[in-house]
């Protein structure tokens, strides 16, 4: 019988291994002595970033885009098939993914915010429980480069510094750093971009990490493992191999075409200007490259998924591992005529979302609305702690969905206030409803059972007697309670007034960069064969598995001369 997380310790959760797995041992080890009990299960949580889950096949079987270690992965899995970010945007999206806390809450503003270094993320309570807590990959931090991850092993991608502040005193000024239309209408093939340059590293490092676990024999600490890759992230280009990918198939333009200007919200506008996107009409052919680039990005993370996933295959690590796939946000990729995200339409606000433990919950999707904000009090759950009940917590473990029990909730709330803002623009997504609501711009509400498009505004539609007026006159109530609108403003406005000033000062002279620099931790001197690292290191990292004079496996019995040591 698999472990039962209704009885489980204050410790973390055993897992229930396989005889080959390293974290478990069969009832006797090959010289006969006891085994040792199992280990506690490991996490591997894998992040994709602006990957829209209405794309993907595991939400959407008309799906064009080819994911299938994502759509195996899936199958075994307890799929979230109405989960949303907290924000529409990368950095206030992760912050509040790690903290489990609203943006603002911790002052997640915009992508040039930094979250102050006390508070708790999902790494620093795994850690309490012994947890190797790692990331490779994007964050998106911006000053503390680690968050309580004991060991990073990339930098980030973006910069960690507030070079990319919102301006609310200039709201008629484009930025120069804003998205572009450049991304869609140099869509196609590249040799190599920098994306990939990273994503690659982020790879190498990731399953050397794996491969430098599973060595360390039997009493390695599980460890926490985050992955986050940066593609589909625009700009819509990739290699050769995953253009081709999609060849003969005939890309489908978006469901909801453009808008006029008139007919989009006024949140929608602005977007369009931000993005450069206002009165420049795109083709189809343009639209199609677009999206024919994006779908080559999203196979790209479908084929590091395959790799990760058979990474802990071959090292026996599958059976003792929690695997968690989501995203940060979406992209609208053209839906209404929209591109990227920054908005709460389902493409760029809904995220993918899947747990996948077979010996513990069985293979499910799951209806109700939830969020990544859920991630930090389940990962708690799932090793055997709780968000100290003293701190403020927003997120809401998502293990009674996991189990299949009814009292699971249904809610995914979500702030908003970077680029295309000029106020604070919020949503509450509950039940069959999303209400969104921004002073400057007013309310809106969509029906997504009757109107999964979220074509009808049954704001606009309101002192019509209908059932739809109450609903909007209750989370009207429920957003001015939540909300003090006018006290977010001033807190927005004073803090990108600082940065602008700090970020200005910081730039005469000689500039020190944030940004974390990870060659300590790679350095050759400590790696490979060296005389001064101990011999039983040296053999223990020599072959994996071991095995004896004879070639048989040892299990987690580690011989000598494993690293050729012997008569040198």
């Amino acid at each position: 019988m698999p472990p039962d997380l209704n009885s489980m310790p204050a410790s973390p959760v055993p897992g229930t291994p396989s005889n080959d797995s390293p974290n478990s041992t069969p009832s006797t080890t090959p010289n006969g002595a006891p085994a040792t009990p199992a280990k506690r299960p490991n996490i591997l949580y894998i992040m994709a970033d602006q990957l829209a889950a209405p794309l993907l096949k595991m939400y959407n079987p008309d799906s064009q885009i080819l994911t299938p270690h994502l759509d195996a992965l899936a199958e075994k899995s307890v799929v979230f098939d109405s989960a949303y970010c907290p924000s529409p945007l990368c950095a206030p999206s992760r912050m509040s993914m790690i903290t489990g806390l609203l943006p603002m809450q911790i002052g997640a503003f915009d992508n040039a915010t930094q979250i102050s270094s006390d508070i708790p993320t999902y790494a620093h309570y795994l850690r309490m429980q012994d947890y190797h807590t790692v990331l490779a990959g994007k964050m998106h931090f911006v000053g503390d480069q680690l968050h309580g991850y004991e060991t990073r092993l990339t930098s980030d991608i973006y910069p960690g510094d507030f070079g990319w502040v919102v301006n609310w005193d200039e709201p008629d000024t484009r930025l120069e750093w804003y998205h572009n239309a450049s991304s869609i209408l140099q869509a196609g093939v590249c040799v190599r971009s920098n994306q990939l340059d990273y994503d690659e590293e982020v790879m190498y490092r990731s399953t050397q990490f794996l491969y430098d676990h599973v060595r360390q024999g039997p009493d390695a600490r599980p460890f926490c493992l985050t992955v986050s890759l940066t593609h589909p992230h625009d700009p819509y280009t990739i290699e050769q191999e995953y253009w081709d990918r999609y060849a003969d198939v005939d890309i489908a333009l978006p469901t909801v075409p453009a808008l006029p200007a008139s007919a989009q919200d006024p949140h929608s506008r602005r977007l369009l200007r931000v993005c450069d996107l206002l009165d420049r009409p795109l083709t189809d052919d343009q639209i199609r490259r677009a999206r024919r680039a994006y779908y080559g990005a999203v196979s790209y993370v479908d084929d590091c998924v395959g790799k990760l996933l058979a990474v802990l295959r071959r090292c026996r690590l599958a059976d003792d591992t929690i695997v968690i796939f989501s995203g940060d946000h979406g992209d609208m990729l053209g839906e209404r005529g929209l591109w990227y995200k920054m908005n709460y339409f389902e493409a760029s606000a809904r995220v993918p979302l899947l747990v996948s433990y077979p010996p513990l919950f069985s293979p499910r999707h799951v209806p109700a609305s939830v969020s990544t904000l859920d991630i930090l009090p389940t990962m708690c759950d799932l090793v055997g702690t709780k968000p100290s009940p003293l701190l403020p917590m927003d997120g809401t473990s998502l293990l009674p969905h996991l189990r299949g029990q009814p009292d699971g909730h249904d809610e995914a709330i979500a702030e908003y206030t970077g680029e295309g803002t000029v106020s604070p623009l919020m949503m509450i997504r509950r039940g069959r409803w999303k209400f969104v609501t921004c002073p400057t711009d007013g309310p809106q509400l969509f029906d997504m059972v009757a109107d999964p498009l979220e074509l009808v505004d049954l704001a606009k539609k309101k002192k019509g007697g209908g059932a739809a007026d109450e609903v909007l006159a209750a989370f009207e109530a429920e957003a001015a309670g939540r909300w003090d609108f006018e006290g977010i403003s001033r807190r927005v406005v004073e803090s990108q007034r600082k940065r602008r000033l700090v970020w200005s000062a910081l730039r005469k002279g000689r500039y020190t960069s944030w940004d974390y620099d990870p060659s300590p931790m790679d350095d050759g001197r400590e790696k490979y064969i060296r005389s001064h690292i101990p011999l039983d290191d040296l053999e223990r990292m020599a072959r994996y598995p071991a095995v004896d004079a004879h070639g048989k496996e040892t299990y987690s019995v580690v011989l000598v001369d494993q690293a050729g040591s012997h008569g040198q």
